[in-house]
């Protein structure tokens, strides 16, 4: 059911700012509060109201809270790496083996589950089933993902994307040695016209930039970064798969694991991610460790080479 309800500014509230005023006084989040601001459903003596502009007494504010749907998306309380939280974004350092939101045969244990129980308002522009979800990393690659709390962050970070104004960077290990120090894989990554569930460089497919350089080599093995300047669907596996360097671990685009390795799923790692603020416009830039997983596999490489 909608809530309307309507509220009077005392001599204790004067010069306070109207969104934590709202906050406090209708019970609800900050970040819903703002996103009421932004769609015109809180009004300041029967205009509408601006964020963070400063009530006085005698002040009569109007709220209107839609009625929110229920999706379906079963509130999980699952752990979650948070590096950095305001009330437009979260960045994650999501782990191995979590899906990003619910699909055919993942109905939860996702990120997006998470992300329901523990934040309280997430834009709605990706779907129903993907609230605050602006980009994805496949189920096996662990690393750091941007999260858009509000509609309007979602847009602007998606802009971003389309762009190719957010700066990202993996980090793999890799069967054989990549020619040179470092290089661009440019080859167009679609579906695979014999298994449409995975993807490959066909003709006719979209155009997809990965952009790499050698950390270290470890015998028939490499560490490399891995930067992509266009954002396919597991097009960091595919091009490395294409050019006979397919990543140490990967179930779909590797037949050359051996047993000297224990990791579930490819060895392939966001390490870091830069960009400008939604709202703010000032430069963010996040770097994770290397996980464990990963590390361990190094470490060996190194005992051994």
């Amino acid at each position: 059911m909608e809530k309307e309800l309507s509220l009077y500014v005392t001599h204790s509230d004067n010069k306070r700012r109207i969104d934590i005023f709202v906050s406090e006084k209708a019970k609800i989040s900050r970040n819903l509060t703002q996103k009421l601001i932004e769609e015109g459903l809180i009004t300041l003596n029967k205009e509408s109201a601006k964020y963070g502009c400063r009530i006085k007494e005698g002040d009569i504010i109007h709220v209107r809270v839609p009625h929110k749907r229920d999706v379906g998306i079963e509130k999980q309380d699952i752990p979650l790496n948070i590096v950095y939280e305001d009330k437009d974004i979260l960045v994650i350092n999501k782990q191995r083996g979590m899906v990003v939101h619910p699909s055919a045969g993942h109905k939860d244990g996702t990120l997006v589950n998470a992300l329901m129980y523990q934040v309280d308002d997430l834009s709605g522009i990706g779907g129903e089933d993907r609230p605050g979800i602006v980009h994805r990393l496949d189920k096996n690659t662990s690393g750091l993902l941007i999260i858009a709390k509000n509609d309007n962050a979602h847009r602007r970070l998606s802009d971003m994307f389309k762009t190719k104004t957010i700066s990202k960077e993996y980090i793999a290990i890799i069967h054989g040695k990549l020619r040179g120090r470092e290089g661009i894989i440019n080859l167009p990554v679609g579906r695979n016209p014999k298994d449409r569930k995975l993807m490959a460089v066909v003709n006719g497919g979209k155009n997809a930039v990965t952009r790499w350089k050698v950390r270290k080599v470890f015998g028939d093995y490499s560490l490399v970064s891995l930067f992509p300047e266009t954002g396919r669907t597991h097009q960091l596996r595919v091009h490395l798969k294409h050019v006979g360097n397919p990543v140490v671990g990967d179930p779909e685009y590797s037949k050359m694991d051996s047993d000297l390795f224990n990791i579930e799923g490819q060895a392939l790692h966001a390490i870091r991610i830069a960009f400008n603020h939604p709202s703010t416009g000032k430069k963010l830039e996040f770097e994770v460790p290397i996980p464990d997983d990963i590390q361990e596999i190094i470490d060996k490489l190194e005992s051994i080479f």
